[in-house]
C-alpha cells in the first residue's frame, strides 16, 4: 500500500536537496523495509529524479516503477508522438525495458485528452508499459479516457489536511479504477517537523516563491498565511492519538490515508533513509472506526 515518491529527488521545486548518493540510499532503505514501488516523473528535476530512481532500482526487479509524461515546456507534452518519445526517454533514464505504470501528469488547457489517452493505450498494446493511468484528472476527463480504454489508476492529492477529491476517489473505487494518493503527509506538515517558526529556502516552493500554477495551488491550500496556522493546530492536536497508538504523526497520517474508501496505494516522498523505513511500517497499521472518528474530529474542516 505504501510507496515512495520521488518529487524531491534532484532539487527542482524543492530547492537544493541531499546529495544524490544519500537520496539513492534512502530509496533503497525503503525497498529493504518492504516498499515495492516508487513513483516519479520526467518533469521532476527535470529528468534528475528518473535518473536517481534508475540508480536506486538497478538490480531490483521486484520493485515496480511508476512515472509520468508531463506538459511542455519541462515535459514532452501530450501530442501522441511526443508521448511515445517521452516513454522511450523515461525507459532509458530508468534503465528498464518496461514501465510498470505510465501516467499523464497534469491536464492543461486545450489538451486533447482522447488523443493523448489513445497514445497511452498504444504504448500498453506495444508492451512499453504494463498499465496506464492519469494524475490530477477530474471525473469528466476520466470518463473521456474510459471510452477509449479502461483507466488503470488515478493519482489525486489526499491527506488529512486536503480532502477535496474524496468523492472522486470513492467514485473511482466504484468504477474499478485504482487510486494512488499523493501528498499524504501534506508535504511535511503532517510529520510534526514544521511549525510557525519554520522558514523555507527561497527556492523551496513551500516558501511561496513559485510561478508554476499547479504548485502555487498547493501552496495556497496548505502553506499560505491564511491557512497554515489552522493546519499546524490540527497537526499538534493529533499528537495524543498518535502517542496512544504508538505511532508517529506521520505514520498515523499514512495509516489514515490507507483506510480511505477507494484508495489502493499511498505515495510518501522522502529523501531520508530513516523516514523511508518509518513510512514503510505504516501500511500494515490498522485504525479502528473510533480512531478514524477521533482523527476526523480534529482535522476535518
Amino acid at each position: 500500500m505504501i510507496g515512495l515518491g520521488a518529487w524531491e529527488a534532484g532539487g527542482g521545486e524543492y530547492g537544493a536537496g541531499p546529495a544524490d548518493d544519500e537520496i539513492v540510499a534512502a530509496y533503497q532503505a525503503g525497498f529493504d523495509a518492504g516498499i515495492d514501488w516508487i513513483d516519479t516523473a520526467e518533469v521532476y528535476g527535470p529528468h534528475t529524479s528518473e535518473e536517481l530512481v534508475g540508480r536506486a532500482v538497478r538490480g531490483r526487479d521486484d520493485v515496480m516503477v511508476f512515472t509520468k509524461v508531463g506538459p511542455e515546456p519541462l515535459g514532452h507534452g501530450y501530442k501522441p508522438r511526443a508521448i511515445r518519445a517521452a516513454a522511450q526517454d523515461s525507459l532509458r533514464r530508468l534503465g528498464r525495458d518496461v514501465i510498470d505504470l505510465y501516467q499523464l501528469h497534469q491536464p492543461v488547457p486545450g489538451m486533447d485528452v482522447e488523443a493523448a489517452w489513445a497514445a497511452m493505450a498504444a504504448l500498453a498494446d506495444d508492451g512499453l508499459v504494463r498499465w496506464i493511468g492519469v494524475s490530477n484528472f477530474d471525473r469528466e476527463q476520466l470518463q473521456l479516457c474510459q471510452r477509449i480504454r479502461p483507466v488503470d489508476s488515478l493519482q489525486p492529492q489526499l491527506s488529512l489536511l486536503y480532502r477535496r477529491d474524496q468523492d472522486l476517489i470513492e467514485w473511482c473505487g466504484d468504477q474499478g479504477i485504482g487510486v494512488i494518493a499523493y501528498a499524504a503527509l501534506a508535504f511535511g506538515l503532517l510529520t510534526g517537523s514544521i511549525d510557525a517558526g519554520t522558514r523555507f529556502a527561497p527556492d523551496d516552493w513551500r516558501s511561496g516563491n513559485t510561478d508554476v500554477t499547479p504548485v502555487k495551488r498547493l501552496y495556497d491550500a496548505l502553506f499560505a498565511p491564511g491557512v497554515l496556522p489552522g493546519h499546524l493546530a490540527a497537526v499538534e492536536a493529533l499528537a495524543p492519538i498518535a502517542e496512544r497508538l504508538g505511532l508517529s504523526r506521520a505514520q498515523l497520517s499514512l495509516a489514515w490515508a490507507v483506510e480511505q474508501p477507494g484508495v489502493t496505494g499511498v505515495i510518501c516522498g522522502t529523501t531520508s533513509s530513516e523516514r523511508a523505513r518509518e513510512n514503510a511500517a505504516s501500511g500494515s497499521r490498522e485504525l479502528s472506526r473510533q480512531d478514524l472518528a477521533d482523527i476526523d474530529a480534529l482535522t476535518r474542516r
